[in-house]
């Protein structure tokens, strides 16, 4: 059960990262983009972090996240900012 929550919770949090990243690379008109993001598993638990930047003549988003799964459960944060034109 412990292994299901950690990958429910990983899944959760890399999925959208993933769909941006296939948006940014169909993308052609000119854009500028950051990402970063870190993940650990061991005995204490599994979890996620990322971080993403976008700028484009059509938006500016800004989307940062993490996921923490454990012995206590799994616990999160997600947040997300921009204006689309």
């Amino acid at each position: 059960m412990r292994a299901i929550k950690r990958v429910l919770a990983l899944g959760a949090l890399t999925a959208p990262l993933v769909i941006g990243c296939a948006g940014l690379a169909a993308a052609d008109e000119p854009s500028a983009h950051f990402s970063q993001s870190q993940f650990v598993a061991n005995e204490d638990g599994a979890g996620e972090a990322g971080v993403s930047s976008v700028v484009s003549p059509n938006c500016v988003e800004h989307i940062k996240g993490w996921v923490w799964s454990g012995d206590e459960g799994v616990t999160g944060s997600f947040s997300d900012s921009g204006a689309h034109f």
